[in-house]
Formats: structure tokens, sequence, C-alpha cells
């Protein structure tokens, strides 16, 4: 088995290999799924950031108020520190426990990728878990005319969501491989492909 991070600024593309990569036959593990999971009404997660954070976190039902707690995290960087303390580990064990599912079904020569956007954050260590990591990138410009286009953020919400992540050099920093998104769709599948290539070939190797 093969064990990737995949990570990515906002807006840099990371969603899009992804996807190609799932396509391609790998197992991929996504963060942010694991995330939405864990705060699902009902479980621990979504108690301690009720208490955390307060009732205004939540709506009328129960279920987590996401856009008002991304206002406030994103505003603050202790309060950012202070939910991130609280979902991580929980998305850790979840995606955990995702792989080893994936392992059990698949058995050997597997190429598991584990899609995380905040990996970068985490360090060299955090970095080191895996076999290899890689990293989407796309200049800054590129990043927020992206989150404009696509998410209809302001440019004031575009860069205030990339500089809530680690920087572009703290990404490149920890990537194994780069893959360059600043082109057209046609050319990310070419780059997808040649990066897929050689993950099997490690993988079977």
């Amino acid at each position: 088995m093969l064990r990737v991070g995949l990570t990515g600024g906002i807006g840099a593309g990371k969603s899009e290999v992804s996807r190609r990569f799932a396509a391609l036959g790998a197992v991929v593990i996504d963060a942010d799924t694991a995330a939405r999971e864990v705060v699902e009404p009902g479980t621990p997660g979504l108690d301690r950031i009720a208490a955390a954070f307060g009732p205004k976190v939540l709506r009328p039902d129960g279920s987590l108020d996401r856009a008002r707690l991304a206002a406030i995290v994103f505003a603050d960087g202790a309060a950012r520190a202070r939910l991130n303390a609280i979902v991580h580990p929980l998305v850790h064990e979840r995606m955990r426990a995702a792989e080893a599912a994936a392992v059990r079904a698949g058995g050997d020569g597997l190429v598991v990728v584990h899609d995380v956007p905040l990996l970068a954050e985490g360090g060299e260590q955090r970095a080191a878990g895996f076999d290899l990591v890689i990293v989407v990138d796309a200049p800054p410009d590129v990043q927020a005319e992206r989150l404009a286009g696509q998410r209809m953020m302001t440019q004031e919400q575009a860069l205030a969501r990339m500089a809530a992540q680690a920087s572009r050099e703290a990404r490149l920093a920890v990537a194994d491989i780069v893959i360059d998104n600043s082109g057209t769709l046609a050319d990310l599948d070419r780059r997808v492909a040649e990066v897929w290539a050689d993950l099997r070939a490690r993988a079977d190797g």
C-alpha cells in the first residue's frame, strides 16, 4: 500500500485532482467529509463545539451553522486554534478507521490518498505520516479569482480564507510532488496522468 497525502491551498484545485485520482482507481479519504461527519447532530464533536463557542453556532434544528462558525474562526486566530483542537483529533481518528477498512477490503497494491486541506499546517511531522506528499499549486491571484468565480466570495473574503491557511511556501516545503494547476483542465489531466503512473509504479514496486 502507498499512503499519499494530498493538499493544496483553497482555490488551488485540490478537489479536481482528488476526483481524478479516485476515477483512476485510488482510494480517496477526504478530510472535509470526515470533518462534517464528526460534527453531525448527536456527536461528541458538535457538543464540544457548542460548549466552546455557545449556542449561537447551532441552527434551530440543532445542526452546526457552518457559516456562522466560519465567520467567527476566520476572524480570530485563537478561536480557529480552539476549533482545530476539537475537530482535528476526531478527523484523524475517522480517517485512520477509513484507511484500515480500505486495506481490509483491497489488499496489496492500494494507492490510498488522504485529501487533507490543512496538511501543511501540521508541518513536517504531519507530512512525515505519509509515504509521500502531493501539493496542488496555483499562484495566489489565480486562487483568489477562482474563489470569486466559483464560490462567490468577495476579494476580501477570499484573501482572508487564504491568509488563514499555511503560506504557499510552507505547502511547497512539504511537497514530494507538485501538481501545477495554473493552466487548463486539459493541462491538469495530463499532469495527473503522469503522477498517477508514478504512484502506481511505487505501489506495485
